[in-house]
């Protein structure tokens, strides 16, 4: 924790040269702060609203028409989903540390250079990688999580279908971070709606079925989640190549950029490795969830409250993340490391008014919103409300972690972040488990608990990280292409 974050060491573009006029809006590292972080944060917190609510489709619709199990098959293999793909997406976080320094400084061809061959990166990874060896590594990986065969031979179909398809979905979560690094979080707000509005309608359809459409049950989620992702996607491509955006690709230099792409893992593995430590130690719990007794209906319940209900939290804790690492990022590129300091505790306090509203009705009306997914078994009511009401403390540290976790991330040290995650989402909610079972009986309440330890752990950690200060030595320097 206490090793200084590396510097890259790229030959810096002669001070010479000629920048092209830039695009980017200045009142990020010019105007008041408080609008600047507002003005990036509010977009993306909508957007994860509006998107949210495709999961709870899902889920609502799940959960009346096939069961909790169909609900715990969701949760389950979304779950594996995520530790792969927040991996494969890890470049995105290092494209988007480039991209906010150098719209900071007003470079826009450097801005363009890096989101082309952050696209490269992410199309060899996901059609070469992710969706190979996803499909073949399926059975296997829902065989370690959970040993229902029902929530096994729902959750499949469901995650094969995820991993093969899933091109889309990388296409929208690179472009969003681009265009909110370079300062435009209106945009991605657009697509995302769009994307959205068609996910929800297509699985509306694929999950009860419609005319000759037959029934995908669980399967059907990840059909119109690919079909609307994949759509949206592909329309990113064209207005990137048209170069309407605050952030487009160049007219020419389409051969990998190996000294980019070399960055892009520098600051992106890191994080990488810190959503894979994060989702591995999700997925370790859940087997935790499965040796208890009514382990599908403390999955069920998990599935739900956390994977859905306390994505109230993590929505707009997520945005603001982004917010806070774009605002840091320009303004440290525009040399006002100050500035960017100030913008991650506004971004904190943003988080924690929401967080504390969300608290309210997790703590009073926990089987009302345990009720909207089709969760009326009183075993499983039990287990959610009892989940809820610890989650109710819990926002307020985790809105905290990630709003200081951006500002690191936006700053260029992505490494902090990643040991951060590994104490306090894997280390100490797993130990906790482990020694409650071996010294007692392990119940689902226990496990609420240690997840509320991992999130005050993490928060104060990153906290401590980034009032050190470390982060403002962090340097970044790319050639400009040859002529």
């Amino acid at each position: 924790m206490d090793e200084s974050p590396s510097e890259p060491q790229i030959e810096s573009e002669s001070p010479a040269e000629e920048k092209k006029p830039a695009k980017f809006d200045r009142s990020i590292v010019e105007g008041p702060l408080t609008s600047a972080v507002w003005k990036i944060a509010w977009p993306a917190v909508f957007t994860n609203i509006i998107s949210g609510v495709q999961g709870w489709v899902d889920h609502i619709m799940v959960g009346h028409l096939l069961g909790y199990k169909a609900n715990a098959a969701i949760g389950v293999s979304f779950q594996i989903f995520l530790v792969v793909i927040v991996f494969v997406s890890s470049i995105f976080i290092g494209m988007s540390v480039l991209v906010a320094r150098f719209a900071g400084a007003g470079d826009q061809e450097k801005v363009n250079r890096t989101v082309y061959q952050g696209f490269l990166t992410c199309f060899f990874l996901a059609i070469g990688i992710l969706a190979p060896i996803g499909y073949f590594a399926a059975p296997h990986l829902l065989a370690f999580v959970t040993h229902d065969a029902t929530v096994i031979e729902d959750a499949l179909p469901f995650l094969r279908i995820m991993f093969t398809c899933s091109f889309g979905m990388l296409i929208y979560f690179m472009l969003g971070g681009a265009l909110r690094s370079a300062g435009d979080a209106k945009a991605p707000m657009t697509l995302g709606i769009v994307m959205t509005v068609l996910n929800l309608s297509l699985n509306v359809i694929f999950i009860r079925g419609l005319g000759p459409i037959p029934s995908f049950g669980a399967a059907g989620s990840a059909i119109g989640t690919c079909i609307a992702s994949g759509s949206v996607g592909l329309f990113a491509l064209y207005k990137l190549y048209a170069g309407s955006w605050v952030v487009s690709f160049p007219k020419s230099g389409y051969a990998p950029d190996w000294g980019i792409i070399r960055e892009l893992f520098r600051f992106g593995l890191p994080a990488g490795f810190q959503g894979v430590a994060m989702n591995i130690g999700g997925v370790l719990m859940l087997t935790f969830m499965g040796s208890v007794t009514n382990g599908a209906a403390a999955q069920a319940a998990f599935a739900v409250g956390y994977g859905q209900l306390f994505l109230l939290v993590t929505w707009s804790s997520n945005a603001l993340m982004g917010a806070a690492g774009a605002v840091v990022g320009q303004n440290i590129g525009a040399g006002s490391p100050d500035r960017a300091a100030k913008a991650v505790r506004i971004a904190s306090r943003f988080g924690m008014i929401g967080a504390s509203v969300v608290g309210f009705f997790f703590l009073f009306f926990p089987e009302l919103m345990l009720a909207i997914f089709g969760l009326t078994d009183p075993v499983v009511v039990e287990v959610g409300t009892n989940l809820l009401r610890v989650l109710s403390i819990s926002g307020l540290f985790i809105t905290t972690a990630l709003a200081y976790t951006g500002g690191l991330q936006g700053a260029g040290d992505t490494k902090s972040p990643l040991y951060i995650s590994i104490i306090s989402q894997v280390i100490v909610p797993l130990s906790i488990c482990f020694v409650i079972r071996e010294m007692s009986t392990l119940i689902p309440l226990h496990i609420w608990l240690a997840v509320l330890m991992g999130h005050v752990t993490r928060c104060i950690l990153s906290v401590v990280r980034f009032n050190q200060g470390k982060w403002r030595s962090i340097k970044v320097n790319i050639d400009r292409q040859p002529a």
